[in-house]
């Protein structure tokens, strides 16, 4: 088995984080309509082009002309049940690389049921809380053996415990998965790391997650979908820390945490603190 070496992966982060700040991807995005703004200006703070939308033919056209997607299922709206599904198939039949947030999984039969046409479609990241991974991974029939305990868009398990439905999901995707907490989990299914960082105040704003989402889908235009994923949690627990520090609550916590962002350079994130864990 190859030895992972951390000096590898941290020049592959500062390639990845340099590289979105050159060439400005242009990435698509259906996402929380509650987070939408949020979303969008983490986007273009790490260096992408961010064009949000919601319709099949936009999304569509965005699948084959942009260099990533990001789907975040947090407000479902009736259309939904034919575009995204659409989007994702279109995504998966063009080659390119798609972040899917599975918000609130478990809750309702039509969120359930977009989400379980989309594993034929195999996402490239997959972005969320301890108790989403778990859940999609029970829906997906990956790993039964670990139960849920999803409470809407919280999280009610520890992040070491989605660990095992992680790493399936992965595995089954070939991409990677993204699971955020007080300490974020990413794998590939071969490895674990554990990325450090972050703030107290990313639970007292609406849309920490799916910024992260969202930065995933822009670094996922220039690199491997782990890569791509170790990026975007570690430039927002990086940025997230600093803003904490300058914040005087949760609404200055949000400019400073985009100007953190913004300011971030690649070898900044690249050394940000991460434990690296072979499987």
């Amino acid at each position: 088995m190859k030895m992972i070496n951390k000096n590898e992966i941290q020049e592959q982060i500062v390639c990845a984080v340099d590289a979105a700040k050159r060439t400005n991807p242009l990435v698509g995005s259906v996402t929380n309509s509650v987070t939408i703004n949020f979303v969008a200006n983490a986007q273009l703070a790490v260096g992408g082009s961010a064009a949000m939308v919601y319709l099949d033919d936009e999304g569509e056209f965005l699948a084959g002309v942009g260099g990533a997607f990001y789907i975040n299922i947090g407000t479902i709206l009736p259309l939904y049940e034919q575009s995204l599904p659409h989007i994702a198939r279109k995504l998966h039949e063009f080659g390119k690389p798609w972040v899917l947030d599975p918000v609130a999984v478990g809750i309702g039969t039509l969120r359930s049921s977009i989400l379980t046409q989309f594993k034929a479609y195999k996402p490239s990241i997959i972005r969320g809380n301890a108790s989403e991974i778990i859940a999609l991974a029970g829906l997906w029939g990956l790993d039964k053996a670990t139960k849920s305990n999803v409470r809407g868009v919280d999280s009610t398990d520890a992040v070491t415990s989605a660990k095992a439905s992680a790493i399936a999901l992965a595995k089954w995707t070939g991409g990677a998965v993204a699971v955020s907490g007080a300490t974020d989990l990413v794998t590939d299914g071969s490895v674990v790391v554990f990325s450090h960082g972050g703030s107290h105040y990313f639970e007292k704003i609406t849309g920490a997650g799916c910024s992260l989402g969202g930065v995933a889908a822009i670094y996922a235009a220039v690199a491997t979908p782990f890569v791509a994923a170790l990026c975007a949690s570690a430039i927002c627990n990086l940025a997230g820390q600093r803003a904490e520090q300058k914040a005087a609550g949760p609404g200055s916590f949000q400019s400073e945490f985009l100007d953190e962002l913004y300011k971030a350079t690649p070898e900044d994130v690249a050394n940000n603190h991460f434990e690296i864990e072979e499987i």
